[in-house]
């Protein structure tokens, strides 16, 4: 079976799914612990609020994901 969307593939999906690799990403003000994290999939970049862990999480595709971070280290 093929797909019309680009890059699927049926090894674009992982079952069972695997546990992300969540990261504090470091707080350059050193004020206090972190609350945000991130982790990397193959298609994707999950963030998530650590001190809300059931709390709803973010996924971003890479040209989002790098969007993101050049309006960051420009602001």
């Amino acid at each position: 079976m093929r797909s019309s969307v680009p890059g699927w593939s049926p090894r674009s999906f992982l079952w069972p799914p695997r546990p992300l690799g969540w990261r504090p990403v470091p707080d350059d003000t050193n004020e206090g612990p972190e609350c945000v994290e991130v982790a990397f999939a193959p298609r994707t970049i999950h963030v998530r609020d650590s001190k809300r862990m059931q709390s709803p999480q973010l996924a971003f595709g890479a040209q989002e994901w790098a969007a993101f971070l050049s309006y960051a280290a420009d602001h």
